[in-house]
């Protein structure tokens, strides 16, 4: 949520006062809209990169604020959980070799890091999932000792009422409680950002809505969980259970769960914000000064930072974000889909794909969201998350009406890919980039290799030579720690690892 908060008590008046405080910043953000004193178009994008800490031996380190104080950089951020951190990458325009750059500034970032964590025993790592994680490696114990991690938790704690209820069936299954929302960590995402005018957010997001199954389909990297090999990207069913606000009743009742795709097509930004407003009560109701209203009556540009809180405590997987550089605010669509890695070159890769493909079907004149029921988008999005590369997706049909049931792949292939090319086009990205990124999507594609399928198949040869479950994981992080290291595309790896097997795992 970026915000820092101390940790405090809440009572009655707060929430009431917060309540009106999000009421107002409402108005002043429908004001701004009104008033079109919004950021003209700058084709800006951002990226962030939650990370991992692994040894050597593909086990967590729980040593964040350790590894943190040897980077000395601010581009470097806590998160979570202690085996967890964030990287951030200031914003560029999308045009010319921008892929390029993002490529060599992640290497070298993420280089550095990786020395410096080695330094204490550490790696940082790339992963959605890291697969040796266990249950005890998410307990409370490890939450980072940040005042507004342990703020956030007591709060959701305290509006669940009980412990949370982790279930998940897919390949196996997975049963089990916890009593924080400390499993949330195991998650690590790559969140994609781009500023868009008033005018275009509801092109975009709902484009970005569209695609989100595609995304998951070609770059899905989260098959285990706790030892239990499960859906092929895991992360969204665990995410939604870890912060689940609502005790089985209020879900029997079909309340909203805070981590969300969404239900419609919007026509714009405001629905999204006041959606939060209605649906979602306050988990961190802390006001402050600024009246927002008398601001703009002032002539003055709010920051509404109680309602750019809120808003980081619903977890759209698109979500609108408010934000004032300079004192000119503006907006932009988050891309919360993708998993971290597996390595830079698959990072960008799945970046520009997003991009590209947004940009192409929010300019498109026959818009998909007008040719396919928003049910098909959510349930895409579910059966991507269970099959990863292996699904089939709704999507209309090409020149022709009605919907039909397309393999993932066949669909990027031959149909999202051409769209993806000319978006890129139309934002003015260099020929050579464009084809070197989505050359890695088309590979995955025909080779029909993602990193949740390299790891569990990796998993299983690992099985298939001696070695138990608990080693077999281990061999797989190990594994895949080393291929990561070489900096070339996860479809380009070799499953399994080389030579026999120890049967310690070692």
């Amino acid at each position: 949520m970026g915000e820092k908060v101390v940790a405090v008590r809440f009572d009655l008046a707060d929430r009431q006062r917060y309540r009106r405080k999000l009421r107002g910043c409402l108005d002043a953000l429908g004001r701004l809209l009104t008033e079109k004193r919004f950021d003209r178009p700058r084709n800006l994008m951002g990226l962030e990169i939650e990370l991992n800490l692994a040894g050597p031996d593909g086990l967590p380190r729980m040593m964040n604020a350790q590894v943190l104080e040897r980077i000395a950089s601010r581009d470097f951020q806590t998160e979570l959980g202690m085996f967890n951190l964030e990287v951030n990458i200031a914003p560029h325009p999308l045009a010319g070799h921008v892929f390029s750059q993002l490529s060599e500034e992640l290497r070298t970032g993420l280089g550095y890091a990786h020395r410096k964590a080695e330094e204490l025993g550490a790696g940082i790592l790339m992963i959605g999932i890291l697969p040796t994680l266990t249950r005890h490696d998410v307990d409370l114990v490890n939450i980072s000792d940040v005042d507004r991690y342990v703020l956030l938790n007591d709060q959701i704690v305290a509006a669940r009422g009980e412990d949370f209820t982790l279930e998940i069936e897919g390949v196996e299954r997975l049963a089990c409680t916890a009593a924080s929302i400390t499993p949330e960590a195991a998650c690590t995402s790559v969140q994609l950002h781009l500023q868009v005018t008033p005018q275009r957010f509801a092109d975009v997001w709902n484009a970005a809505q569209a695609v989100a199954a595609v995304q998951i389909a070609t770059g899905a990297n989260s098959p285990f969980l706790f030892g239990r090999e499960l859906w092929r990207e895991t992360r969204p069913p665990l995410f939604q259970q870890a912060t689940d606000t609502r005790p089985p009743e209020l879900q029997a009742q079909g309340v909203r769960p805070r981590t969300w795709f969404g239900e419609r097509w919007v026509d714009g930004a405001y629905e999204l914000f006041e959606e939060n407003l209605r649906y979602f009560p306050a988990l961190l109701p802390l006001c402050g000064d600024e009246d927002p209203l008398r601001v703009l009556d002032d002539g003055g540009v709010p920051s509404l930072q109680e309602l750019v809180l809120h808003n980081g405590t619903v977890y759209r997987w698109n979500r609108p974000v408010y934000g004032v550089v300079d004192g000119v605010p503006h907006l932009r669509v988050e891309n919360r889909v993708l998993p971290a890695g597996p390595t830079v070159e698959d990072v960008v890769a799945n970046a520009a794909f997003y991009y590209g493909l947004v940009r192409a079907l929010a300019e498109d004149p026959r818009p998909v969201w007008r040719r396919m029921a928003f049910q098909d988008a959510a349930g895409n999005f579910d059966t991507a998350c269970r099959y990863g590369i292996d699904a089939e997706l709704r999507w209309p049909r090409p020149g022709r009406g009605g919907v039909t049931a397309v393999p993932a792949v066949k669909l990027v292939r031959d149909e999202l890919l051409p769209l993806a090319a000319s978006g890129l086009d139309a934002w003015g990205i260099e020929p050579a980039d464009r084809d070197r990124c989505l050359g890695i999507i088309e590979e995955r594609c025909r080779r029909r290799v993602n990193g949740a399928s390299w790891q569990s198949e990796t998993f299983h040869r690992a099985q298939e030579a001696g070695l138990d479950r608990e080693a077999a994981l281990a061999a797989t992080a190990r594994r895949y720690r080393e291929l990561a290291l070489t900096g070339e595309p996860v479809h380009t790896w070799p499953a399994g690892a080389p030579g026999p097997y120890p049967r310690d795992g070692r």
